[in-house]
């Protein structure tokens, strides 16, 4: 664990700076770049090194940002919820 602690305050800035990048919006990068590295954090076994570790974390970060961004289209594209008919 304090190993991934070292992670994250080496990686944080840069993950959050790519996610800013991407979206444009200081509190959802935030969200984003806590999502990123919970993800990373629940998968370090899979890293395989292939690939600097920046890399692998704005990666997931992206594919973060993507999955949320299409959520947030599905909700702004759902129809509001009907309201009930005045009574007569």
């Amino acid at each position: 664990m304090k190993d991934f602690e070292k992670i994250y305050s080496e990686y944080f800035d840069t993950v959050f700076q790519y996610t800013l990048s991407l979206c444009k919006d200081e509190a959802w990068a935030e969200e984003l770049t806590q999502e990123a590295f919970f993800k990373a954090l629940k998968n370090i076994g899979t890293f395989r090194g292939e690939c600097r570790l920046s890399v692998w974390l704005c990666q997931i970060a992206k594919n973060v940002f993507f999955t949320q961004a299409k959520q947030r289209q599905r909700q702004a594209d759902s129809p509001p919820e009907s309201l009930p008919e005045p009574e007569s």
